[in-house]
């Protein structure tokens, strides 16, 4: 399987996010310190539409997964 989304900026674009590196590192400095018994879907600041890609992009363990575990880590710092 071809991977076509290598980066982080992939991810948050398709989030309907800021995809500019200051906006990237805001956006993971105000969410930072995700409690460890909730999952990535589950955090209260995303949307309904943002929470369904999550859980569902992870679930079909599509081309996405990679970016959003990465993502998940930094939130979890």
């Amino acid at each position: 399987m071809e991977h076509y989304h290598t980066e982080l900026k992939d991810l948050f674009e398709q989030l309907g996010l800021a995809v500019d590196e200051l906006s990237q590192l805001d956006f993971v400095k105000k969410n930072q310190g995700l409690a460890a018994n909730i999952k990535l879907h589950d955090a209260s600041f995303w949307t309904d539409q943002q929470r369904e890609f999550l859980r569902s992009a992870l679930q079909e363990d599509s081309e996405w997964a990679e970016l959003i575990d990465q993502l998940d880590a930094l939130l979890r710092a």
